[in-house]
């Protein structure tokens, strides 16, 4: 095993606990801030604060969803059998494929075929959708939709979409991440949930030893970064302003995270296939000793019948790690994003889906799998999985709690930090390479790519 890294404390920056309520707030315009020459003023003539085209009371309105997003349309079809619908599948743009943008640029030079709404996995797509000379993305506080509506969501969750004081799209469901872990094996094998990362180290290379085969975590998918980095407080997806960006693989927590994960690769305790392969769920059900990743694995995973499937009363959700003397923060993973389209001709059947998908309990209740983003929804979520006890420890006070986590130091610029892990990281590390000595061609990836979408490198 490797000897634990030492971090230099006092080069460290200050320690950031924040509510939901300041998530990224001073980062949220620079998030999704305007390139150069785009605007987001008013048009004059709009009543809601776009230009409206002409409307048709009876057009069909087509949705575009990814699979785990199915149900949500046929909940509403369902609900609201008068209104006519057309729903598409596609990736959601998981992993930062950019298949949503890529395919709003073709229709953009064609003229024609943009759909009515859209959900995407990635927060970050407003930052792009609400810009151009023909933006996607409609405005959702100027008239579009009540503002008491909008005062629904958990404080800070819309966050994310707000560009100049304007909201660009809503929050599926709240992603914090969170420390799952199995409690019936803690119990067996007779260990403790650790509660800093330096005790998480510890475990990792005791469970190497001692129970072979078992795994604490993982790092086999595009959105790793977002659990440990992020998590760890390191600050490599910093949006400064606007137009600026700074990634900082060298700082101590960078650092210091980089060689854990390098030490318990070596130990053979992270799981380096995608959670949602195949692969994944043959080798490692019922070894899933512990899992730092978001609430939305509550559903996609451990009570999935088709995943982990785990039994209830074995899996509990504790509070996201800590650097030891410090507080502890949560990294965020998605929880997705709702879109309407300024080309729409029927803004107010659009409405009315976005109005059910994100806080009607017939979906976000009783058929969501992560916490949703609208507080009555959430709140009622909560309290149906303490009811139906299948998690156990204090899941829904845990959940609540990491929400409230999430660091403020990483940023939503304008391309994706899952799709320049994916691409610059995660083979090298399939191929065994350390992550520490990658640190420095992540960061070069990071800023490369800001750079070819109009940032300036701080």
């Amino acid at each position: 095993m490797t000897t634990p890294h030492t971090r230099a404390r006092s080069t460290r920056i200050p320690s950031r606990s924040v509510a939901l309520a300041t998530v990224l707030g001073a980062s949220m315009l620079a998030l999704a801030a305007c390139t150069p020459g785009a605007s987001t003023a008013e048009e004059p003539d709009s009543k809601y604060g776009f230009p409206i085209v002409e409307q048709e009371a009876d057009a069909p309105i087509t949705v575009w969803v990814d699979a785990s997003r199915q149900p949500a349309a046929d909940a509403f079809k369902k609900a609201y059998p008068e209104i006519p619908i057309t729903v598409e599948t596609y990736d959601g743009g998981a992993d930062g494929s950019g298949s949503f943008q890529t395919k709003v640029q073709a229709f953009n030079q064609a003229g024609s075929g943009w759909p009515d709404v859209v959900f995407s996995t990635q927060n970050n797509d407003a930052a792009w959708a609400s810009q151009g000379d023909e933006p996607f993305a409609a405005p959702l506080n100027k008239g579009y939709f009540e503002q008491s509506f909008l005062d629904g969501f958990t404080e800070g969750a819309l966050a994310p979409l707000t560009v100049d004081d304007t909201v660009y799209g809503l929050r599926n469901d709240l992603a914090p991440t969170v420390t799952w872990y199995d409690q019936s094996l803690m119990d067996e094998f007779g260990y403790t949930v650790p509660t800093t990362w330096e005790e998480y180290q510890e475990l990792g290379e005791k469970v190497a030893d001692e129970h072979p085969g078992y795994i604490i975590g993982g790092v086999g998918d595009a959105f790793a970064e977002e659990i440990y980095f992020w998590g760890a407080k390191a600050p490599v997806n910093t949006v400064v302003d606007a137009n600026t960006l700074s990634s900082d693989t060298s700082d101590p927590y960078a650092q210091d995270m980089a060689a854990i994960i390098d030490d318990l690769l070596d130990a053979g305790v992270l799981a380096q296939e995608n959670v949602f392969s195949p692969e994944f769920v043959q080798k490692y059900t019922g070894k899933v000793l512990m899992l730092p990743g978001p609430v939305w694995y509550s559903g996609a995973l451990f009570s999935n019948p088709d995943s982990l499937n785990a039994k209830p009363g074995t899996i509990a959700a504790g509070l996201p790690l800590a650097w030891e003397g410090e507080d502890a923060v949560a990294g965020n993973v998605g929880g997705g994003t709702w879109f309407i389209s300024q080309h729409s001709a029927n803004l107010e059947a659009a409405k009315k889906f976005l109005e059910f998908v994100t806080s009607d309990e017939r979906y976000q209740v009783d058929m969501a799998s992560g916490l949703p983003a609208y507080q009555a929804a959430g709140d009622k979520w909560l309290a149906k999985q303490a009811e139906a006890g299948f998690f156990a420890g204090d899941f829904a006070e845990n959940v609540s709690t990491a929400s409230t986590q999430v660091w403020d130091g990483w940023g939503y610029p304008r391309f994706s930090q899952e799709a320049v892990w994916a691409k610059t990281v995660t083979p090298k590390l399939a191929a065994g390479e350390s992550l520490v000595d990658l640190l420095p061609e992540w960061e070069k990836a990071i800023e490369n790519e800001a750079q070819v979408n109009g940032y300036a490198i701080k």
